[in-house]
């Protein structure tokens, strides 16, 4: 997974979703537009995250996700969990 570069700003973050809220749009493929990165933060639990077919991480508190601008990826809860996204440009 790569890191964020240093040179970013920060835009806006979601509000906290958790297993029951996530909106069904983040459960399938989807990416950020060109020069929008992404920080994905677990509060509680852990969730899977699969960048493109087969590069797959377990996010949970203290161990982020960063998405990359353009990259396909999507999220899956492992049972209860709070997360939300901080967007960079």
């Amino acid at each position: 997974m790569k890191e964020l570069p240093n040179n970013i700003t920060a835009l806006r973050s979601t509000t906290i979703f958790t297993e029951k809220t996530i909106p069904a749009a983040l459960l399938k493929d989807h990416s950020t537009a060109a020069g929008t990165w992404g920080l994905i933060q677990v509060k509680k639990g852990k969730l899977e995250y699969t960048i493109g077919k087969d590069e797959i991480y377990i996010l949970e508190p203290g161990k982020n996700g960063v998405v990359e601008p353009t990259v396909v990826h999507h999220v899956k809860p492992l049972g209860e969990v709070e997360f939300k996204v901080q967007f960079y440009k």
